[in-house]
């Protein structure tokens, strides 16, 4: 009877944790579609995430160039953004951007790879650790570093396989915010060009109709069809791309 009630208290636990988790996919999808600004997304998702578990640590990495690693938003210090991090003092993180695939370390104590390190996450009583790869078709394009304390709830499989589902919302929300921002560029490049095709059309009109009004009043006009087949091509060429120059200067205003 004693089992059956804990086994039933833990299903009761489980499903809980599963609606909170609803609710917080729920609350993370408002948050990240009221922006279209990576910066505040990743933001959001890192404050969503820590405030959901009760953190030590939520922090989110992208891929830089080459090897580069940065740092963009940190739950427990929002201030900091775009710090370069050496992966070499962070193995899970390393491991997780390497293979592409999360790393779950339950209790840090008991696993080989912080054995060197295991000293100072005592001090700063460190506890369970999961990092998930932000992919984008084939490609890791980012991490989800999470961290509790020791007297914290440890990360379950259930809580694993919700960060995972966080880490795939944050991968299409980043290709989203990277469209609007290059529709942004496209569109705030556009009126310049335009304007500067206007200039351009404007003063090659000027410039032919002073030509035009220059050589009708002279007598070179009655007279000058029968030089043009002596003009070569290259001076025409050249005549041509005289007055483009002309016509760029003045289109500069």
């Amino acid at each position: 009877m004693t089992e059956q009630i804990a086994r039933l208290e833990a299903q009761v636990a489980e499903l809980t944790r599963e609606r909170d988790h609803l609710r917080n996919i729920v609350d993370i999808l408002q948050e990240i579609s009221a922006s279209l600004h990576f910066v505040d997304i990743l933001q959001a998702i890192s404050r969503k995430l820590g405030e959901a578990f009760g953190l030590d640590r939520c922090s989110i990495f992208l891929a830089g160039a080459g090897s580069e690693v940065r740092l963009v938003a940190s739950y427990e210090d929002p201030g900091i953004r775009n710090l370069v991090v050496d992966l070499e003092r962070y193995p899970e993180l390393k491991r997780a951007f390497e293979s592409g695939e999360t790393v779950f370390v339950p209790d840090v104590l008991f696993d080989p790879a912080f054995a060197s390190v295991r000293d100072q996450l005592v001090e700063r009583n460190v506890r369970s650790i999961v990092v998930v790869p932000i992919r984008w078709r084939s490609d890791t394009i980012g991490a989800i570093f999470l961290r509790t304390e020791r007297d914290a709830t440890p990360f379950s499989d259930v809580d694993v396989r919700f960060c995972q589902l966080v880490a795939d919302l944050t991968a299409k929300a980043l290709r989203n915010a990277h469209r609007f921002e290059e529709l942004m560029r496209n569109a705030s490049a556009k009126p310049a060009e335009h304007r500067q095709a206007e200039l351009q059309r404007i003063a090659l009109v000027a410039f032919l109709r002073r030509m035009l009004d220059r050589f009708a009043a002279t007598e070179d006009h009655m007279w000058s069809e029968t030089l043009l087949p002596k003009a070569s091509d290259e001076e025409l060429e050249r005549l041509v791309s005289v007055a483009m120059q002309v016509i760029d200067e003045e289109a500069k205003g």
